[in-house]
């Protein structure tokens, strides 16, 4: 970072990834000055941590507002509301964080991407994969030709079952009309992951998948609407009496998932909203229609062919990629590499590398991405030098154009064929 005054913040949204960014933020060097959350529990807990004294309801308010000690913003708001507070911030030459989606059409994805460039500010999405440890070691392992050429890959995202239940079918994220589809709500992280890896962007994509297990006609003899009277609650593999109870008074897991019920978690607020609120739901018993489960097929314009699957149907975890290539392979679990080298016969023993952070914590998954991110966002802010962030808009945009082909592709039962960028 330059000499100049560290960064400040306005952080637009005070969930979990709001209140994360901030603590992020912090770490760099950069401050929070501003905060803007409808909700005002959540907007007093992150002002107080941070020592926000400019409070807003809204990302409205607070762009009416102007404050001339602002020189950033991070949007975390739900996937639908990212364009029109991007669009308004930049026009007020505000360098922008905007959380992952974009946007879940085109359109809005497009609007984005021209603002930020007509008004000539920084502009990052999320796309925390890219900046782990793991993934830049990956990334020099592959172009260093250890392997040969690369021809194909395989990619799967373990959602967790859990996991699933909790965000995509009691969640927030559990229908398209109030967000967005799967592939794009979790996914975009992974197809965006696979060009960067692959260093080529894909020509043709084909996608199956469907919402298979978390349908009325599922629902067990005798259960309940809600986890709390229900008779076969012990046996149920999705009870959120079993889950989010156990979880009180372990380390970050107020702040993820338990927050989300209550933003004062305990046995009592927990309870109460298990009884009362949508995460204590049965998940035969939802207004769910995201897919549980979805296989991408792509090939990209270099000659390599890969697949992506996403399923709600495993335990929570890191990403796995198996990379094939000519001379060699690589396995990958988010945090050690594996490396097979043809050239050294059969029976070589093979190289472990563990660039990646080896414990798997799902409350902060990719951690060391989010951290890497905004450290960059933050210097580059602050230099006035956008070379350390890994994305621009228009490739952003380019990478969600991936999820919506695969989109068509799976509901038009057709290869849909994607220009090369």
């Amino acid at each position: 970072m330059d000499s100049r005054r560290p960064v400040r913040f306005a952080v637009v949204g005070a969930g979990s990834r709001g209140y994360g960014h901030s603590a992020r933020i912090e770490q760099a060097g950069g401050t929070v000055v501003a905060v803007a959350e409808p909700d005002p529990r959540r907007r007093a807990i992150l002002a107080e941590r941070f020592g926000v004294d400019a409070r807003f309801p809204g990302w409205r308010e607070l762009a009416d507002a102007a404050p001339a000690d602002v020189d950033a913003v991070v949007v975390a708001t739900q996937d639908a509301d990212h364009a029109d507070p991007v669009e308004r911030f930049a026009a007020l030459g505000l360098d922008i964080l905007c959380e992952k989606p974009m946007a879940p059409t085109e359109a809005d994805a497009v609007r984005m991407a021209e603002a930020v460039e007509r008004a000539g500010v920084l502009f990052a999405v999320c796309h925390s994969l890219r900046y782990t440890d793991y993934t830049r070691a990956l990334v020099d392992l592959v172009a260093s030709g250890r392997i040969g050429r690369v021809v194909s890959v395989q990619h799967l995202e373990p959602v967790g079952w859990w996991h699933f239940a909790h965000s995509y079918v009691r969640g927030n994220w559990r229908r398209e009309d109030e967000s967005s589809s799967l592939l794009m709500a979790k996914c975009c992280h992974d197809l965006d992951w696979l060009g960067h890896v692959i260093g080529s962007h894909p020509t043709s994509v084909a996608s199956f998948g469907r919402l298979s297990h978390f349908r009325p006609e599922n629902r067990p003899p005798g259960a309940g609407t809600r986890c709390t009277d229900c008779a076969v609650e012990p046996d149920c593999s999705y009870s959120a009496l079993r889950l989010y109870p156990s979880r009180l008074g372990e380390s970050g897991w107020d702040r993820w998932p338990l927050a989300v019920l209550t933003p004062t978690p305990t046995a009592e607020t927990v309870r109460a909203a298990l009884e009362e609120g949508p995460y204590g739901r049965c998940v035969y018993d939802c207004d769910n229609d995201v897919v549980d489960h979805q296989v991408v097929a792509l090939d990209y314009a270099n000659g390599v062919t890969a697949t992506h699957t996403v399923t709600a149907f495993t335990d929570m975890g890191n990403r796995r990629t198996r990379i094939f290539g000519t001379d060699g392979c690589i396995d990958g679990d988010g945090a050690s590499l594996t490396v097979h080298d043809f050239r050294r016969g059969p029976r070589a023993p093979v190289q472990v590398l563990t660039p990646g952070e080896t414990d798997f914590d799902p409350v902060s998954a990719h951690s060391d991405g989010d951290r890497n991110l905004v450290a960059a966002f933050v210097t580059a802010c602050a230099t006035r030098d956008p070379a350390p962030i890994l994305s621009g808009p228009h490739e952003s945009v380019g990478s969600h154009r991936i999820v919506w082909a695969a989109e068509r592709a799976r509901r038009t039962g057709t290869v849909v064929h994607l220009d090369a960028q």
